[in-house]
């Protein structure tokens, strides 16, 4: 995209669950790349559903969604997982590690998927395990891990193909003191290192500490926190 293109924008944006039921409604935000802020708000608020409507894994109801300049919300389920593959790294909440691939094999995923050579795609999935203190695991299965480890081997995942956005649901959420603050730093240096922009979900005022904005979500939408 042209530079000065925001890594996201949301204009009125809106979802229900049921007619009765309005989850979010109105919702408007814009990151330039380089930026990060927290998303706080009590559980229920919508902040998880935010996230994957941003990734386009559903869709709004209403409004626009933009990720470097492409628009999510006017895209089929295919042509947004390409974008997603290309342009969005997102720790999930509950990692969503493949348990019948290594875990170096779950790393190198968005590499594959973006036509990177196995050969080129692991090394680089090492490498980024390393950086997450799990050099050493990358022939292990998932299930051989702690919540803890697999936790950053999402993490690592989200990070290995150097996305222009990346999207982080409770990332430090199983993970003790020591480990997330290593993990947060990982992911401020990459936001840095990448010109890419970072929206996280997180109780912790560890992991908001790192956000240049602090916006809290509830029933009258997106304010200041």
């Amino acid at each position: 995209m042209t530079e000065g293109t925001p890594a996201l924008r949301l204009a009125g944006v809106g979802k229900r669950f049921t007619t009765s039921r309005e989850l979010l409604r109105d919702v408007s935000l814009t990151l330039a790349r380089g930026e990060r802020v927290a998303l706080l708000g009590e559980s229920g608020t919508g902040k998880s559903t935010l996230l994957n409507l941003v990734a386009g894994l559903e869709p709004p109801d209403a409004g626009e969604i933009f990720v470097d300049g492409v628009a999510m919300h006017a895209l089929g389920a295919d042509a947004a997982a390409a974008v997603r593959r290309r342009s969005i790294g997102f720790v999930f909440q509950a990692f969503h590690l493949i348990p019948h691939l290594s875990v170096e094999r779950n790393v190198a995923v968005p590499l594959l998927l973006n036509g990177v050579a196995p050969g080129d795609a692991l090394g680089r999935a090492r490498g980024m395990l390393a950086r997450v203190g799990l050099g050493e695991r990358g022939a292990s299965a998932p299930g051989e891990l702690s919540g803890g480890e697999q936790q950053r081997v999402a993490l690592a995942r989200a990070l290995v193909h150097r996305p222009v956005l990346l999207l982080a649901d409770e990332p430090t959420g199983n993970l003790d003191p020591g480990s997330a603050a290593v993990a947060l730093a990982l992911l401020d240096e990459q936001v840095r290192a990448n010109d890419a922009a970072l929206l996280i979900v997180t109780h912790s005022e560890q992991a908001a500490a790192i956000a240049d904005r602090r916006l809290r979500l509830g029933a009258d939408g997106l304010r200041p926190a």
